[in-house]
């Protein structure tokens, strides 16, 4: 026996927290969040290349028509996110639902099954750039801002859409914007919407990036002088240098990945006849909690000066040091990184365990600001980035069900095991 009352479209709401009344109602939306994912798709939002504002306008007027009260963010007059609070009856903690509505680039178009841009389902996955990355968890997050809004009453605390832009030109404007407000700096915990079903993730390596800046002189390369000074032979032997460093292996079950250093590009000469001057090398260093960004900058300028010693040129290399975000992981007192897995693991009937991601994402720089965050619990996917970019849509009632129930615990909700009127 199951009570509750209706909500926006008949179903049974819970007035407790009901782990297969919460699952019915993730099924009931299932064709509603498809079609907002197809709708999603069909908008290019290509970081850097395509506008942001059809995308944040579809949005506004989703969550206006199913009674919430969205807001834009901003920067010099251009939407860089959108934002929307669900405000329980009785105070309580703030946890943020985040993901980002800007996606990688198609790639060569003509590679892909389907357009990029049709929002088309072949055999049960639904096709297009961004599916995975981030709009499917776009759709099923505004779909659980709406089952909370009307059962407001029972809640005690607050969730915050965010829905960011810019984060894959790595500039995390959106993000950024919303937590130089004030409101933020009481959020307990943010949930980011990426995708994948077998773990969540709860921490991640960080990343220190660096541009060196390699000196010649310039010549004809065509003189008879002879030429010594090259910037890009210079270069070429630092890169060699950089390749062959042992970084440490580190063996700790609470951060089991080890560093990683990875020469990212190099930019040198201008034609054929003239002795570059000039050669800059970007590189990337992952970062460990015992490999820290101190360690990662002090071997940079280890290595530079060893080469700047062998191959002596007018001026010494230049190391500029660019953004960098330290490597985190949720402690085992973390509520959020207990919460979210335990739920899953019930909802999905399987044990789902936690993951340290290789690559870094916005929790790394929440971590900075004493926020934790979960970095991914999200629908099934294939090729993400890549060519014919695709979701598992019978995931969609899963991840659904998982982050309302989690979130219903976290805002001061009874535990479906000890509800009284749990299935």
């Amino acid at each position: 026996m199951v009570t509750g009352q209706l909500g926006y479209d008949g179903a049974l709401m819970p007035s407790s927290v009901d782990q297969g009344v919460i699952r019915a109602s993730a099924d009931a939306d299932h064709e509603s969040v498809v079609d907002l994912v197809r709708r999603l798709v069909q908008i290019p939002s290509r970081a850097g290349i395509d506008p942001y504002e059809p995308i944040f306008e579809l949005m506004e007027r989703w969550l206006l028509e199913h009674g919430l009260r969205p807001q834009r963010l901003f920067d010099d007059n251009n939407s860089i996110g959108l934002v929307c609070d669900v405000q329980g009856a009785q105070a309580g903690p703030s946890y943020v639902l985040d993901a980002c509505v800007d996606t990688a680039p198609f790639g060569d178009e003509r590679a892909w099954r389907l357009s990029p841009t049709a929002g088309a389902m072949l055999d049960g996955w639904l096709f297009g750039r961004g599916s995975a990355d981030c709009k499917a968890a776009v759709a099923i997050f505004s779909h659980i801002a709406r089952r909370l809004h009307e059962g407001a009453a029972r809640l005690a605390g607050q969730v915050t859409l965010l829905f960011d832009a810019d984060e894959h030109t790595g500039r995390f404007a959106g993000v950024k914007r919303y937590f130089l407000q004030p409101q933020a700096r009481k959020v307990a915990g943010v949930m980011i919407g990426y995708p994948g079903t077998e773990e969540v993730v709860i921490g991640a390596r960080g990343f220190l990036r660096a541009e060196l800046t390699v000196a010649g002189a310039a010549a004809h390369s065509g003189g008879k002088a002879k030429t010594t000074d090259n910037a890009v032979l210079k270069a070429a032997s630092l890169v060699t240098a950089l390749s062959h460093q042992t970084l440490p292996v580190e063996v700790d079950a609470t951060f089991p990945l080890p560093p990683k250093l990875t020469v990212a590009a190099i930019k040198g000469g201008q034609g054929y006849t003239i002795v570059p001057d000039t050669c800059t090398i970007a590189v990337d260093v992952r970062l460990t909690p015992a490999f820290d960004a101190a360690a990662a900058a002090g071997l940079l300028e280890e290595v530079v000066d060893a080469i700047d010693r062998q191959v002596p040129s007018a001026r010494s290399t230049n190391i500029h040091f660019e953004e960098s975000w330290p490597a985190y992981r949720l402690g085992s007192e973390s509520r959020l990184g207990q919460v979210l897995p335990n739920v899953a693991s019930k909802v999905a009937g399987r044990a789902i365990g936690t993951k340290i991601a290789g690559p870094s994402n916005i929790g790394n720089y929440l971590a900075t600001l004493g926020v934790e965050a979960t970095a991914g619990f999200g629908v099934g996917y294939r090729n993400l980035h890549g060519i014919d970019e695709c979701i598992d849509v019978a995931t969609i009632p899963l991840v659904q069900a998982t982050y309302h129930l989690a979130l219903l615990q976290l805002l001061g909700a009874p535990d479906p095991d000890t509800s009284p009127t749990s299935c």
